[in-house]
């Protein structure tokens, strides 16, 4: 066996080295340009991180930061660029309000995010806040705009509403825990006030609710975030953002229009009572949407509902147990993102013998007059009608069915033709020019659905569910 000296491989191995490390080096690491052309690009030029409340943590905004460079780009400064900003800073996975030689890859990117601490100022009007996001490359300066709407919030915490009390738009309100309206008490809300609650957060009502929200100013009573959960899906169309409304049995003359209720867990909930001759709850031009159980659920007790919206929701829209109640010129549809959709549009029970409960409460009475029902997870349940006083009379379905004693009148398997574009993100329930839902009304319940739609749009054409045809479209297209 032939034997080699440690002498011997020593200058070998160090020739060897001196050969190849300029190509490993090479492969490792790419030249840094210098050359003030040579410059970052944005994927905007102003970063609108929209309305949100002082005085606390907001959502984080991001945009992007690209190298289209064959070299390596080296940022020499990131910073914000004012002192004292309300903004703040995340690079690299570090948080701060200034960074130094941050390095992109030839053709390749950074994301830079953005969070907001607005200062209490005083003002419940909305005020904007301005400040750059300020980059300094190749001894060049570029900037992207940083811009936020913030106000001060009313903040309650275990609120209990014990006499007549109305609330005006003059301020948000920010609900944390509860809001309770005592029996023989009524909370009035004008138009255009927002009532935002916390995580887990909910409203009790014993004694009664009133709102007065108008065509294209509506009472809104929403989750408390704000801004985009990424890109494109805002926090308005998520679910599971506080517990909802519940309608107590001792409840009296709740009355809601032009009204929204959307992101909760178990919308509204009417318990039940025992008034007769008058609803324990009425809806009129409202929209109640986004719920992970149901928008609407009813158990032996009185709802009526004119010209309003009642969509996604995780179980199917609208639940009712018994009762009497009457939906006309409402739009019942279900597109729900965020998990399987486990009912139909509207589901019922305790109608007939067959479907009793066990209470001993009267079998339900319901008509559906002027309604469209279309979307995922089918019409309704039960879905024969027979022996039982629920009616549905001229309404657009999406099954394939036919008429008989209780289904009267009714278009069947026929495309309403919503704006609504799931994948799109976009839920919106008003019909296109040529909608085959346009003048197919009864008339008769014109003076029960209001001068003009949620949206504004004056009444006219006689059109089944919520809403008008949307403004400038007469084609569909």
């Amino acid at each position: 066996m032939r034997h080699f000296s440690l002498s011997a491989i020593l200058p070998l191995a160090a020739f060897l080295t001196a050969l190849f490390s300029p190509v490993m080096h090479s492969c490792i690491t790419d030249d840094i340009t210098t050359s003030p052309a040579d410059q970052p690009e944005f994927s905007t030029d102003t970063l609108d991180m929209g309305y949100m409340f002082t005085g606390t943590d907001n959502p984080t905004f991001s945009f992007r930061v690209y190298n289209r460079h064959d070299k390596v780009l080296n940022i020499s400064s990131i910073r914000m660029k004012s002192a004292g900003s309300p903004f703040r800073l995340n690079v690299d996975g570090l948080a701060g309000q200034q960074f130094g030689d941050i390095e992109i890859r030839p053709n390749d990117s950074i994301y830079v995010f953005v969070a907001a601490s607005l200062p209490v100022n005083g003002n419940f009007e909305p005020s904007w806040f301005t400040d750059a996001v300020e980059f300094v490359t190749n001894g060049r300066t570029s900037e992207v705009i940083v811009k936020a709407q913030g106000s001060d919030v009313e903040r309650l915490h275990g609120q209990i509403i014990t006499a007549d009390t109305r609330w005006s738009a003059d301020r948000p309100r920010q609900v944390f825990d509860s809001l309770v309206v005592a029996p023989g008490a009524t909370l009035t809300v004008e138009a255009g006030a927002r009532i935002c609650f916390h995580d887990g957060a909910y409203m009790r009502v014993r004694g009664s609710l009133v709102t007065d929200g108008q065509p294209g100013n509506p009472v809104r009573f929403t989750g408390d975030r704000t801004g985009n959960v990424v890109t494109d899906i805002p926090f308005e169309l998520m679910s599971r953002q506080w517990q909802g409304m519940y309608i107590a049995p001792t409840a009296r003359d709740c009355r809601l229009s032009y009204t929204e209720i959307i992101n909760t867990w178990t919308g509204v909930s009417v318990d039940s009572s025992e008034v007769t001759g008058s609803p324990v709850l009425t809806l009129s031009n409202c929209r109640l949407r986004n719920s992970a159980g149901h928008v609407l659920e009813a158990s032996h007790t009185a709802v009526e509902a004119y010209a309003s919206e009642f969509a996604e929701a995780g179980a199917g829209p609208v639940r009712l147990t018994g009762g009497t109640h009457r939906f006309i010129g409402c739009t019942f549809s279900n597109y729900y993102l965020f998990s399987a959709i486990t009912g139909p549009l509207v589901s019922l029970s305790h109608i007939s013998a067959d479907s009793s409960t066990g209470s001993s409460a009267p079998l339900m009475k319901a008509s559906f007059i002027n309604c469209i029902l279309y979307g995922s997870g089918g019409d309704m349940a039960p879905t024969d009608l027979k022996g039982s006083q629920v009616t549905v009379e001229r309404c657009l379905l999406r099954s394939n069915g036919s008429d008989d004693d209780n289904f009267l009148h009714c278009i069947w398997d026929t495309d309403p033709m919503f704006y609504t574009v799931r994948a799109d993100y976009i839920f919106d329930y008003r019909l296109h020019g040529d909608s085959p839902a346009i003048g197919q009304a009864l008339d008769g319940y014109s003076d029960l659905m209001g001068a003009q739609d949620f949206y504004g749009a004056p009444r006219g054409s006689a059109s089944l569910g919520a809403y008008e045809p949307k403004a400038g479209d007469d084609s569909g297209e």
